[in-house]
């Protein structure tokens, strides 16, 4: 047990002396968690509005000063035609028309919406927004609630979803450059021969980032409550307990990478062409995947994150039991034991 912890002792010295890897275990998140909470947010705010009004009722007039009062529209113009409205989106100085009929006040519902379709998932956001302001206000049949995010907040969608992205991150492809380093340095056959079994050297290097992954864990949670305002519904426990499995499972992968990888450079690569790029496209953390072609939705189906994401979202936000989260966590535990699996018949078969 001595060599054990002398093994994790040591590991945790090459971390902590790497200025530039504690710089980037540390401010990655917090970087990521500020661009995604204020910088990259798809709310909807301060769309810039022309009215088209041919007949100024005060039915109109008072639709109209409901979007200018509201957060989401600024009202920039007020024009007699559609087609004058139009040319003002061309030319890029509004984002989004409101054209009243003019018999508005006797319909309740004869009004048109032009908006910049460059952008259609923005463009969709704020025809929804404007009519649900319009419609909502102008008839008491229309009547909606917004349940787990009233304020419609984006980083309610996309905190959960950093959290699984940096931790499979930072535990897979932290753990196969540090064994690969090891490697390629020629010191991994010095530490095989020690005294220590092979495969409690692994685990001792790979405890540090084990603690790394709950210290990042626990700094996104204070962030999210504290700064960015998202609420923690769910029981920690869970929280934590499905984070342990998911960070194992991060680790697991980082092993495989490794025991495949000969240089720091290949497992950098394969880490960023395995893990970055399907993690951030297919998991649900900006694209719905039930809009992604059927192929994408069946490669999606082995990317952790997606049943991490979809499990922390449910406890964080929606504050489920742990009833709710029995399909994820399952998956999760299958990919674990999976991965965990290959992970150690590969490095026996390499160390025979």
């Amino acid at each position: 047990m001595k060599q054990f912890i002398s093994f994790v002792v040591k590991e945790t010295k090459h971390i902590v002396r790497d200025k530039r890897t504690m710089l980037l275990l540390f401010g990655m998140p917090i970087v990521l968690m500020l661009l995604f909470g204020f910088a990259i947010t798809t709310d909807v705010k301060n769309v810039r509005t022309i009215v088209v009004m041919s007949n100024a009722d005060h039915a109109t007039r008072q639709a109209v000063d409901r979007l200018s009062a509201s957060e989401y529209f600024i009202i920039t113009k007020v024009v007699d035609t559609p087609a004058e409205a139009e040319q003002t989106i061309r030319n890029q100085k509004a984002d989004m028309a409101v054209v009243f009929a003019k018999d508005f006040a006797s319909k309740k519902a004869g009004f048109q919406l032009i908006a910049d379709g460059a952008d259609p998932n923005m463009a969709q956001l704020w025809t929804t927004y404007a009519g649900a302001v319009i419609t909502n206000a102008e008839s008491s049949i229309v009547n909606s609630k917004l349940l787990y995010n009233p304020q419609m907040k984006s980083a309610y969608n996309f905190v959960p979803a950093i959290i699984g992205t940096l931790l499979m991150l930072v535990c897979a492809i932290m753990t196969s450059i540090s064994i690969v380093r090891e490697k390629e340095k020629g010191t991994m056959e010095v530490l095989l021969v020690s005294p220590i079994r092979p495969l409690m050297i692994i685990v001792a290097k790979v405890v540090p980032y084990l603690v790394l992954a709950f210290v990042i864990l626990i700094v996104i949670l204070l962030m999210a409550i504290f700064v960015l305002d998202v609420p923690l519904q769910g029981s920690l426990f869970w929280i934590f307990l499905i984070s342990t499995i998911y960070i194992l499972l991060a680790l697991s992968l980082g092993l495989l990478v490794s025991n495949v990888a000969k240089t720091q450079l290949v497992a950098l690569l394969l880490s960023a062409m395995v893990l970055l790029l399907p993690i951030v496209m297919l998991s649900g953390m900006i694209f719905p995947i039930e809009s992604m072609p059927r192929i994408l939705q069946y490669v999606s189906a082995i990317i952790p994150t997606r049943y991490y994401t979809s499990a922390m979202r449910k406890l964080m936000i929606m504050g489920v039991g742990a009833e709710q989260v029995y399909r994820e966590t399952t998956i999760l535990v299958g990919m674990l034991v999976v991965l965990l699996s290959l992970s150690l018949a590969k490095f026996n078969k390499r160390l025979e």
